[in-house]
């Protein structure tokens, strides 16, 4: 499998929904597979939250040859999102009327956007229809938010672990991660990696709610009962924390969290109920059983407000990271919702 890693240059101001704008901006993206001539074999995957647009690297229990969404057969694109690390517009990345890199001063951006420069994407890529939008958690928010603003764009709509509207239990977390960035004194500085002491403390934070008590359990349970010091458990969330400051910044992760806390389909729509009515896509809803940060109940709203949408339960042990890990379980349910033609019954998996 091949590849493609590729830049859309934006280069005209982008009004946010917030009221600020951006002076022009760049996404990275990559594509996967040909693309049919009828655009009858294109899917789009929407990345979670610090995820990048190598949709085979995070998800490739799911993306890849002989994978369900195989190259050979799909044309498939990954778009890294307005904010991230990964090579789109975001807080280290220079501003214009400044000619110095954004940091704190990067401007408020919401899901809306973030659909907002994909779909202008989409229009210079010319793709006048997708046969699946799929996404998990954030991932599952655009890929939601997309289908709203644009009912006639997508065939089929799977959103994985996700919701229509944020939860104060969600912005809670999101909101102790960032206090715990704020803690950090150099948080203050401007360079690249200001808040990273910060932001890794954050990211196990964050770990208690991608998890549950069971995994922990299960995963990092004691070496012997009477163990008093250096535990599992402790050393797992050290090792977390410092992977992650390798790899992202706390720029990016604030900016990231913020988009998250902003999710809410309904937003001048006239609620949420009618705006996940003007959904047209054939939609497949999953949740998972052990999700702590996404429960059950808000995939179940969704599916109960979409025309005709399917709603699955997956069971996992490892709570709300289920849909970067539970390949075989969602490849069996959207492989019989798919061959059912969307006429899957509600069911447990697993």
């Amino acid at each position: 499998m091949q590849a493609e890693q590729k830049t859309f240059k934006y280069p005209y101001a982008y009004s946010l929904e917030m009221g600020g704008e951006l002076s022009g901006f760049e996404l990275s993206y990559t594509t996967y597979g040909e693309r049919n001539a009828d655009d009858s074999n294109i899917v789009w995957i929407c990345h979670a939250l610090t995820g990048s647009s190598n949709a085979a690297d995070w998800w490739d229990g799911l993306v890849g040859d002989d994978k369900y969404f195989n190259p050979a057969k799909y044309f498939i694109i990954c778009v890294n999102v307005l904010g991230s690390a990964y090579g789109s517009t975001g807080p280290l990345s220079i501003n214009a009327k400044t000619q110095k890199p954004y940091y704190r001063d990067f401007p408020v951006v919401t899901v809306r956007d973030v659909v907002g420069t994909m779909e202008l994407l989409r229009q210079e890529l010319a793709i006048k229809k997708i046969k699946i939008c799929i996404g998990g958690s954030l991932g599952g928010q655009q890929a939601l938010e997309w289908a709203v603003e644009v009912p006639d764009l997508c065939e089929e709509l799977i959103v994985i672990a996700s919701n229509a509207l944020h939860s104060p239990w969600g912005i809670a977390f999101n909101e102790s991660q960032r206090m715990a960035i704020e803690a950090d004194p150099t948080f203050k500085d401007d360079h690249a990696d200001a808040g990273s002491m910060g932001m890794r403390a954050a990211r196990s934070i964050a770990l208690l709610s991608y998890r549950n008590y069971d995994t922990y359990n299960f995963t990092q349970a004691r070496d012997n009962p009477d163990q008093i010091d250096d535990f599992r458990a402790s050393s797992y969330q050290q090792y977390q924390g410092d992977k992650f400051v390798k790899r992202f910044n706390a720029y990016s992760y604030w900016v990231l969290s913020k988009i998250m806390d902003s999710h809410n389909v309904g937003r001048n729509r006239g609620g949420i109920v009618h705006a996940l009515g003007l959904v047209k896509a054939k939609t497949l809803v999953l949740g998972i059983k052990s999700d702590l940060l996404f429960p059950l109940s808000e995939q179940q709203f969704v599916a109960r407000h979409i025309p005709d949408a399917v709603f699955q339960e997956i069971d996992s042990l490892y709570g709300h990271d289920g849909f970067l890990i539970e390949y075989k379980q969602l490849t069996q349910v959207i492989r019989a919702w798919q061959e059912t033609n969307g006429q899957l019954q509600m069911a447990k998996i697993g």
